[in-house]
């Protein structure tokens, strides 16, 4: 039986996914196949996929199409496959590489990006609780603060709020 290692990493750049690959293919170097597909941007329009040696349109695209399915974005998933003896044939690579894909997306953690602004803040002591508390009902933490002889807040701020 084949085993299939599924990895995904967050990218934001071809650069950072040809390194991301790089690094895979050097730690399984013995492995038949590394197969892998990836998806950048906002707009989700910079996206490749290889199917490796595999039979084409086996792996990496319906990797693809998985990233696509979910929605996600500036993600690179790096499916690696130590051949088991048995032939899959075409659907059965199809099935596992998704499934792989899958799998290896379920154990992840998304963030959401939202478009917004970064502003900062300068208050005296008095007014930084009336700050904080109006920033607590919008569920809006600092990303950053600093309290001196005043108090300067850094905020994002998504947009539409």
């Amino acid at each position: 039986m084949s085993k299939f290692i599924s990895i995904a990493v967050p990218v934001k750049t071809v650069d950072e996914v040809k390194a991301a690959l790089e690094k895979y293919q050097k730690e399984y170097y013995d492995a038949r196949h590394i197969c892998w597909a990836y998806m950048l941007g906002a707009e989700r329009t910079d996206f490749r996929a290889n199917d490796n040696g595999e039979p084409s349109g086996t792996a990496g695209r319906p990797m693809l199409e998985v990233l696509l399915g979910e929605g996600v974005r500036n993600i690179a998933v790096v499916v690696t496959r130590y051949f088991g003896g048995t032939l899959l044939g075409t659907g059965g690579l199809v099935r596992a590489y998704t499934r792989a894909v899958r799998e290896g997306l379920s154990h992840c953690s998304f963030g959401r990006m939202r478009y917004g602004c970064e502003i900062e803040v300068n208050t005296d002591y008095n007014g930084v609780g009336k700050i904080l508390y109006l920033l607590g009902q919008r569920r809006i933490e600092p990303v950053d603060s600093l309290y001196t002889d005043s108090v300067t807040l850094r905020l994002l701020i998504p947009v539409g709020l």
